[in-house]
């Protein structure tokens, strides 16, 4: 009897040690909403029951999350307006890029087609041109564009850094067309180049050319630096910065549907402008207005892209700042410099791979190109047929590309990165093989083309212009939005310098290595002609290759992004949401 009269009177004791336990929670329950006060009131009633003592825990872990949690709670409901399965803001986000996007292709078709135009139609100048450019011109000055940005990115913040890489393009594009070009005739030495090609010989007919239309060689490496700093350096690396990854799974395959409407659109206007020259009178300068006026719009282009990114950095940037979880927060390193910075990629095995994917392709395609391209000067010999040609080209390769962009979505949701990023290899090896079938077996299906209406030349350019309209589609549609992604669970550093190597050095490189290939082939062999069946084979070597890395990068990418949802759950808990935690987990054992 006295131990069980000391048992009942020792009860109340340990509701009143809980109860004492959570007036804190209450008192700060009270602060913000006055009826949580009453919460704990309740609890003291039903302390003395047995049958309630389980049931304190419980309601003094609500209590505090009433309390302390309503603020996040509010925030949160706020964030949950969707507009077609995504928030607000993220449409905030997306809608500028994606006009940013139109705009940049908007300019570089109308820029890659005028390049194609100027270098290939030049006097003494073809198609043979091309690879001593990229070679000997157009890789060294993206090695220096390197060099600078990245010297630039340790003084610059993004903003100052986006402003400084883009004007200089548009000054330039403006000057072409309205001093360069006109100016011409006192700027080239003709009269030097051609005293230098009798005596040099035919052989050296490339390189004098370059030196014989330096404005027009410039004005093609410029172009050519549009593709690898405006797309992929400065938008790319913006767009990085400011989306998730699950954003850029759902909608960086979509940026190209704007994109390549402008495409189309570039590509009707370059077939107008060329329709223009044609219908000119002998003695007007009809290229010279044609270039004033594409230049003009690329000009304009330029200046609403600088808009668009300034809006951007005024209402989007501020938001995203700190939301998405860095990954390099535990040292504060001092900025590397150009040699350190090639030494540590080299390296990384994940920008390897990442590396030879933007290189097997600039080599891929490269091997091809430029064969095709002579056959067009062949088959066009006037600059307003082949102008007008490149125009259509364009055109049909933004409808395509179109199609491919609204199918790449559903390849990615589906089948994932790994399948998306063989699909290019794929699709580049399959028609690269027809295009060189058909160049070595021109002799035998001669009479079957015949039948057709076709001559072996005029068949070589629509299925070169086949293979380049398919394998640039699936370029813009897979290979750029998978190389985008496989940048985004890198730490700031690795993707900011990691980025300027890989496509400002590695994309030339990879067109600099095939024009290379075929400098030595047609040295070794004679003539392009009688090296097509090698370079066949190296194209089966380069894509065998790159279907490796890409599946290498596949694992690496998935294991990238698992460290980024753990480095993003470690930053969570840091801020606050462990405090929390701790209070709580007591109270519930």
């Amino acid at each position: 009897m006295p131990a069980l009269l000391a048992q009942r009177v020792a009860l109340p004791a340990r509701p009143v040690a809980r109860l004492a336990a959570s007036k804190p929670l209450a008192a700060r329950a009270a602060l913000p909403v006055q009826r949580t006060a009453l919460a704990p009131q309740p609890l003291v009633q039903k302390s003395a029951a047995i049958k309630g003592l389980p049931q304190l825990p419980s309601r003094a872990v609500k209590v505090q999350a009433s309390a302390g949690d309503a603020a996040p709670v509010v925030a949160a409901a706020a964030e949950e307006k969707k507009f077609l399965g995504a928030s607000l803001f993220t449409w905030q986000k997306i809608i500028p890029l994606g006009l940013m996007f139109f705009c940049i292709l908007f300019n570089y078709t109308i820029l890659r087609d005028t390049k194609d135009v100027l270098v290939v139609t030049a006097p003494g100048s073809g198609a043979e041109i091309i690879p001593f450019l990229k070679t000997w011109v157009n890789l060294p000055m993206a090695i220096g564009f390197t060099v600078l940005y990245t010297k630039l990115a340790n003084v610059l913040n993004t903003e100052q850094l986006f402003y400084t890489c883009i004007f200089p393009f548009i000054a330039f594009f403006g000057a072409f067309a309205f001093v360069l070009y006109p100016m011409q005739e006192q700027l080239h030495p003709t009269q030097w180049a051609t005293e230098l090609l009798d005596k040099m010989g035919p052989r050296f007919a490339g390189p004098i050319a370059i030196i014989r239309n330096w404005t027009y060689c410039l004005f093609y490496v410029m172009a050519e630096l549009w593709g690898s700093v405006v797309v992929s350096v400065l938008f790319w690396g913006f767009a990085n910065q400011i989306t998730t990854v699950d954003e850029a799974k759902q909608f960086y395959p979509l940026f190209g549907l704007g994109a390549n409407v402008a495409l189309i659109f570039s590509g009707r206007a370059v077939k107008i402008f060329s329709q223009i020259r044609a219908n000119l009178p002998p003695g007007a300068d009809g290229w010279g207005i044609s270039l004033r006026g594409l230049m003009s719009m690329v000009v304009v282009g330029g200046l609403l892209i600088t808009g668009i990114f300034w809006w951007l950095n005024r209402t989007v940037v501020p938001k995203v700042q700190g939301s998405i979880p860095k990954r390099d927060k535990k040292k504060k390193k001092e900025p590397m410099g150009v040699g350190e910075s090639f030494a540590f990629l080299a390296k990384n095995p994940y920008i390897r791979d990442l590396a030879f994917l933007v290189v097997a392709y600039g080599i891929s395609i490269n091997l091809v190109e430029v064969t095709w391209k002579s056959k067009i000067k062949a088959q066009f010999p006037n600059p307003n047929d082949y102008s007008a040609f490149m125009g259509d080209f364009s055109t049909a390769t933004g409808a395509v590309t179109f199609t491919m962009m609204i199918i790449s979505r559903w390849i990615f949701s589906k089948f994932g990165w790994g399948m998306a990023a063989l699909i290019t290899p794929t699709v580049l090896l399959i028609t690269g093989v027809i295009f060189f079938s058909l160049v070595l077996f021109s002799g035998p299906l001669e009479p079957s083309l015949a039948a057709m209406g076709l001559t072996p030349l005029y068949a070589a350019v629509l299925v070169g212009a086949a293979q380049n309209i398919f394998s640039k589609s699936s370029k813009y549609s897979l290979f750029d939005p998978c190389k985008e992604m496989a940048y985004i669970p890198l730490d700031s550093e690795t993707k900011t310098k990691g980025k300027a190597a890989i496509d400002v050095i590695c994309n030339p490189l990879g067109k600099s290595g095939g024009a290379l290939i075929q400098q030595f082939m047609i040295i070794g062999f004679g003539s392009l002609a009688a090296s097509t069946p090698y370079l066949g084979l190296i194209l089966l070597a380069i894509v065998g290759m790159w279907i490796y890395a890409a599946k290498d990068l596949d694992w690496r990418f998935a294991e990238a992004q698992e460290e980024m949802a753990r480095a993003a759950a470690a930053e969570a808990a840091d801020s606050g949401d462990a405090p929390a935690a701790a209070e709580t987990k007591p109270a519930s054992a």
